[in-house]
Parts: C-alpha cells; structure tokens; sequence
C-alpha cells in the first residue's frame, strides 16, 4: 500500500512540475486556444522583420557625423545627372535654368549586411540617418529639392554598403556671356558642382559612366526659344583656396542663338529705314518740306531702334555685333540729312542770287535796250483815228464806245479788220528777244549734282556694308568660352 501511493503521489509531482515549465518555457510556433495548439507565423521567414532587424543592426552605433574610411582611404562619389528639361534662358540677368535628376553613389563599408535581397530600396528618411556628401553647386544661384507630394528623393542600398541617393533638383545657376557678336552668338553654360567641406584629399568625385553618358539630355527637353541646344562637354577640375584644394566636376552646355527673332525685330526694320531716307535724294529739291520729314522721321526711327534692342540686353560695356550695324545705319539716315541740309543750303542761295543781287547784275546790262524794245513797240503802234471812233493798231480796228455814263470810255476789237495803213516810213519786224532774268530763274528747277551723286554712291556702299557684315558673322564660328584651367 505504501509503495502504491508513493507512484501516485511522485506521478502527481511529474504531472505538476511540466505543466509548470510548459507555463514558463511555452513552444514556439503554438498557442492554445481552447485547449488546442495552434502555429504561430514564424519571423525569421519574413522579410519585412528581418531587414528591419538588419537596420536595426546597421544603425545601431552608426555615426552619420563621420564619412566612410575616415583616417584610412578616401571616400570616392561617382555621379552622374539626367536632365528633364533645360530653359529659359535669361540675357539679361546672364543665368538659365535646368531641371535635373541628380545622381550619387558611394560605398560604406559600415553598411554591409546579408539578407534575402542584394538591394535594399529604403526610404528618404533613413537619408537622415546616415552619411551623405556634402555636394554643392559652385555657380548656383538658387536650387530647388521638390517635395511634392514627398521628397523626391530615392535611396538604395547594397549588400556590399554601396548606396546610391537621387534627388530631383531645379538649379538657377550663372551662365557668364560674351556679347561682343550678338546676336550671331553661342555660349557654353556650364554647371558645377563637388564638396563643399571635404578636400581632395578626402573625398573625390568621379563621372560613374565616363565622360560621354555621365550626363544626358532628355528628348524633346529643351524649353529654349532663342537658342539651339548643340550639345555638352563634361569634364573635371581642381580649384585652389585657403582651405585646401577641391574637386569640382563641371558640365559645360553649348548654346547656339537663333537670329530669326532679331532679324524681323532689328535688322530688317533699320534696313527698310535707311533706304527710305535714301527715297528723298529722289525727290525735287524745291520739296523741302517732304525731305525734311524724310529726314528727321528716320532719324528719330534709328533711335527708336536702338533703345528698344538694347532693352533685352545687360548693360555691358562693350559694343555688339548688332549695336556695330545700327551704329552704321544710323550714320547713313544722319547723312542722308546733312545731304539734304546741304543740297537746300545751296539752293536757297542761287534763289536769293537769281531774285536780288545777280537778278540786278543781269539787267542791267540790258536796262536800256528793254526801254529801247519798248518805245519801238510803242512807235510800230500807229493809231489812226476814224470816223466811226476807232482806231487801228498794227493792222487791228478797236472801237471806242462811249456808254451812258460819260466818264467810262471802253475799247472794243471790231469784228472786222483793217489793212494794216502804210506809213511814210517802212517798219523792219522785230524778232522777239528772251529775258535773260528769266533764263537764269530756270536754273532754280535743275536737280542738284549732290543729289545724283548722292542717288548712286549711298545705295553702293549700303549694299557693300551688309555683304561684308553678314559674310563676316554669318559664317564665323562660334567660340565656346569656357574655363581656362579645366583638366
């Protein structure tokens, strides 16, 4: 009996002392629920855990305050930009805008993990988190990171620490131009960018996909109405300052200008105004009032002109290619007036001459044989008076009709004519003999020698500057001015 209720007693004890280390040490991948086990979901097969354990693992202890390699090799970023769109451009303030995908990539061998996945797509946020260049634009004046409708940012890591951060940025960056052959002129815009704290000799920047495909320009990407986008340059330089030396990667972007837009608003208007001042060599000298609106009305247009071109221009000090043509237009509206000034000049002069002082000098020479003339005329006139009250003069009858009231006496030709009456002494016909006054006021109506020099040497010399302008700019070569110490 003893013996019996000793196993009883010592099987009750093994009964109760599992359920009390079941309680304690419950199985994994089970619970009971109404007195049956059923599996629990087991995390070591779940990625979502697992590379958030690894996270976990990675930034436990990281320090985003130091780059990678620090006191043991330098850290190399290789970049390289995908640009969405490219424009406007602004003369006047000399900058452009473009909007771009940027792109660096670099290694941190304190990221290095071993999971599923060989990249890990993260959030912008862990960018935070960790060490990132410090990259800037050297000629930026004002750069934008879009954050609708969240930071556009993308950020990868792979299993052996390399990551690769994107951002899409807008960038205002200065674009120095040369003006000197405006508007037949082409630029390269460069853009430059690399670290703004650390020196060479600590972190360098490299193109990740050579110096061809490193940066490239979407299709269809220009936003540019008064340039042609021709192409790219990229490259590499190092820059000098107190603070050490720096590694600036720079792309230079070529722009060629469209003349089309200042040939309709510029030239063409300056060419139709001075052949239109050359109109008024063609009309009389006499026409003083038309040549003087000639005159000054393409003056005043030339000025006009000009000011308006220069509106869409920085005040540089120097003279364009456009300002040397209207220069030169302008000189011949200008002279096209003093021509006439001239020509007027002159004639006003040979009017005063022929009026008042030669007028005098002509006649009187032939003073006396005009009264001469006259007192023949006067002779040859024999009035013969009849009964009827007529006279004849030179072979013609003329009446006298005496009316009602006595103090009016009127002469009246008779319908019938008279032989001429022979006199005792014989008249010789006298030819009839032209003023000379006369004669020298025809000279007034002459066309002035300067204007028909004027008709012929403007025109030439007009058409010989445009042949000489246009072939001299048209068919130069445009010179990309860019950076002197680019290796």
């Amino acid at each position: 009996m003893a013996a019996t209720l000793g196993k009883v007693a010592g099987f009750v004890a093994g009964v109760w002392i599992s359920l009390l280390l079941g309680n304690l040490f419950p199985q994994t991948g089970a619970v009971v629920v109404g007195g049956h086990r059923e599996p629990l979901p087991d995390d070591s097969r779940d990625n979502i855990t697992i590379f958030t354990r690894i996270l976990d693992r990675l930034l436990d202890g990281y320090d985003n305050r130091l780059r990678p390699g620090l006191g043991e090799s330098i850290t190399e970023v290789r970049t390289n930009i995908y640009v969405t769109s490219f424009g406007p451009v602004s003369d006047t303030d000399m900058e452009y805008t473009i909007d771009v995908f940027f792109r660096q990539s670099w290694r941190d061998e304190r990221l290095k993990f071993d999971g599923p996945m060989e990249v890990l797509p993260l959030n912008n946020l862990l960018a935070s988190k960790i060490w990132t260049p410090d990259t800037f634009f050297h000629n930026g004046k004002k750069s934008v990171a879009h954050n609708m409708t969240t930071p556009n940012k993308l950020l990868r890591l792979v299993d052996n620490g390399t990551l690769l951060y994107t951002m899409r940025l807008t960038i205002h960056a200065e674009c120095p131009m040369h003006l000197e052959d405006f508007p037949m002129d082409a630029h390269a815009c460069p853009l430059k960018f690399g670290s703004y704290a650390y020196t060479n000799n600590e972190v360098i920047y490299l193109w990740s996909q050579g110096d061809e495909k490193s940066v490239s320009v979407a299709e269809g990407g220009s936003r540019l109405n008064q340039y042609d986008l021709l192409g790219h340059v990229i490259g590499k330089e190092t820059i000098s300052s107190s603070t050490g030396e720096y590694v600036v990667m720079t792309t230079y972007f070529h722009l060629k200008r469209k003349i089309g837009y200042f040939v309709i608003q510029t030239y063409l208007p300056c060419i139709m105004t001075v052949i239109l001042s050359q109109v008024s060599f063609w009309l009389n000298r006499e026409s003083v009032p038309a040549r003087t609106v000639f005159g000054v009305t393409t003056v005043l247009t030339m000025t006009t002109l000009s000011i308006s071109a220069r509106n869409s221009l920085p005040k540089v000090a120097y003279a364009t290619a456009m300002d040397w043509f209207m220069a030169v237009c302008y000189a011949f509206v200008f002279s096209a007036l003093i021509e006439f000034a001239t020509v007027n000049y002159f004639t006003k002069r040979s009017w005063a001459w022929d009026g008042k002082k030669e007028g005098q000098e002509i006649r009187e020479p032939f003073q006396s044989n005009i009264a001469r003339i006259k007192d023949m005329r006067r002779e040859s006139a024999t009035l013969s008076k009849k009964a009827n009250n007529s006279f004849n003069i030179v072979g013609t009858t003329y009446a006298i009709n005496v009316g009602k009231d006595q103090g009016v006496t009127t002469i009246s030709k008779s319908a019938t004519t008279t032989p001429p009456v022979k006199h005792h002494h014989h008249h010789h016909h006298l030819p009839k003999m032209d003023d000379p006054y006369m004669e020298a006021r025809k000279s007034y109506n002459r066309v002035s020698k300067v204007d028909k020099i004027s008709r012929i040497i403007f025109p030439v010399l007009f058409f010989i500057f445009n042949l000489v302008y246009w072939a001299t700019y048209v068919n130069s070569k445009p010179v990309m001015m860019t950076s002197n110490n680019q290796n």
